[in-house]
């Protein structure tokens, strides 16, 4: 997402990383990358003076406090494009640990927050290919939209994954949902589909409906050429 925001638009972008993974070159944007240990004494530090550089773009390389979170949080409502990653096996997931940086009386405000400024949640897990020689990612897609924003305010979270479900035509997929079409398109196996699925029943139920399907309409391929040939 830097690379393309670095190829396509002009601005200033600011990464704070530990460490840095890939270092990006002064396209159409001026990058600074500092890292934790070497530039700076910890990601708080770093980005309690972030503003004063005039970034347009920031990066937190990882959230691993609430004091963290709140910068992140604050940099969004200020009009500034903040990504981060964070430890979390999907997106329900991840918004449960945002959740849980916060005590109990900050929670409302927090949902507030978050249904103002969260534009997508998006978790990756690499799945092993058959041939054994590499991994495709299976995604999971969470985007804002005007319903998803309402349950996050709302503080019902737990309804997000059945909207992503029901948001195929928005962009969004269950991690679930990836898998499947991983499995038909022949990128993964069915041990690894199951493996990496949140839900392993939904997975079968998935790929047997697909199966009858396909079943079902090389039937109904098979019994029109018949009725042609008569």
């Amino acid at each position: 997402m830097l690379g393309y925001r670095n190829e396509h638009s002009t601005g200033h972008i600011i990464t704070i990383e530990d460490p840095i993974e890939y270092i990006h070159s002064h396209n159409n944007c001026i990058v600074t990358q500092r890292e934790v240990g070497l530039d700076t004494d910890s990601f708080e530090v770093a980005l309690k003076n972030t503003l004063r550089q005039a970034p347009d773009v920031i990066l937190i390389g990882e959230i691993r406090s609430r004091e963290t979170m709140d910068y992140a949080i604050a940099f969004a409502e200020t009009g500034h494009l903040c990504l981060a990653t964070l430890h979390a096996n999907n997106a329900n997931q991840a918004l449960d640990r945002i959740i849980n940086f916060f005590p109990a009386d900050r929670r409302d405000q927090l949902f507030t927050d978050l249904s103002l400024n969260l534009r997508s949640i998006i978790a990756q897990q690499l799945i092993p290919t058959p041939d054994g020689q590499g991994r495709v990612p299976a995604v999971e897609v969470l985007i804002g939209s005007p319903l998803v924003q309402d349950k996050i305010h709302e503080g019902e979270v737990h309804e997000l994954k059945e909207i992503m479900k029901r948001s195929t035509e928005m962009g969004m997929q269950t991690f679930d949902q990836n898998l499947y079409r991983l499995y038909r398109d022949g990128m993964i196996s069915y041990e690894e589909a199951l493996r990496h699925a949140d839900s392993q029943n939904e997975v079968r139920l998935m790929i047997k409906l697909g199966d009858e399907g396909s079943r079902g309409k090389m039937e109904e391929a098979a019994e029109s050429m018949s009725l042609k040939d008569e």
